[in-house]
């Protein structure tokens, strides 16, 4: 990070851009690049905590076409000099290298541990985690594995592409009932899988995304679980400014 500048550390997840379909995807497209734009003049690093696209597959020479929108303004803010971080999620797991070649990117496949200002800060997209769930872990596995990916890409990028966008999105569109509900502490799986790492080592933020919920939430001493939403129907963000982390909402 660019330490002349107060910090200030942006995070966003969960726009699924292409979903439902591309046309209905591409006003919330220009209101995405319109924050970077306005997050350009102070940010310090960004970090874009997964599924940003709602389909997204590398082939060895072909990457799915559209987003240039976006694509375009993650390039400028590197340009610039802006560290920016990328972690997949469950509709984008199989990025590959494109955004670290392109875009000098790093990309993360699991969570990270980071200490800024002397705070500490678990991050990652949050799929997976916590207790139950156990179908999906087990899909997950199969999705991930490098025969799956070897058997999708013999399909044809027209065929493979168009069916895969087909079962994203009928898969409950882009968040369900249950993702716009808190469920309670108790049913809230990253609230308990933040509470069971607590016990191993202490962290001031544990940030995710896949809830589509904006939530933060005391989870320990001096301790906040932090949800950062979604770019569907919140358009909600987390900035820290170095001693606080605040939620807020992109107008």
């Amino acid at each position: 990070m660019n330490s002349t500048l107060p910090t200030k550390i942006y995070f966003a997840s969960d726009q699924h851009f292409g979903a439902p379909t591309r046309e209905a995807s591409f006003p919330r497209e220009q209101k995405f690049v319109a924050w970077l734009d306005e997050i350009k003049k102070d940010a310090t690093a960004v970090f874009l905590l997964g599924d940003l696209f709602d389909f997204w597959f590398e082939y060895k020479t072909v990457v799915p076409k559209g987003f240039i929108r976006v694509l375009g303004k993650l390039a400028e803010l590197r340009d610039l000099g802006i560290p920016i971080y990328f972690f997949v999620g469950n509709h984008d797991l199989w990025m590959t290298d494109y955004f670290q070649k392109e875009l000098q990117t790093p990309v993360f496949h699991d969570n990270q541990e980071y200490t800024f200002e002397g705070k500490t800060f678990l991050i990652g997209h949050g799929d997976g985690k916590g207790p139950n769930d156990k179908g999906y872990k087990r899909m997950k596995k199969v999705f991930i594995h490098p025969f799956s990916k070897w058997l999708f890409r013999w399909l044809h990028p027209d065929i493979g592409v168009k069916l895969a966008q087909y079962l994203s999105v009928k898969n409950k569109l882009i968040s369900g009932d249950e993702d716009v509900k808190f469920l309670g502490e108790e049913n809230e799986w990253l609230v308990l899988y933040a509470k069971r790492k607590l016990t191993q080592k202490h962290y001031n933020y544990f940030v995710f995304g896949h809830r589509h919920l904006p939530m933060k939430l005391s989870v320990g001493e001096n301790s906040e679980y932090i949800n950062l939403g979604d770019w569907i129907g919140y358009f909600t963000y987390g900035v820290f400014d170095g001693k606080t982390f605040e939620l807020k909402t992109f107008n």
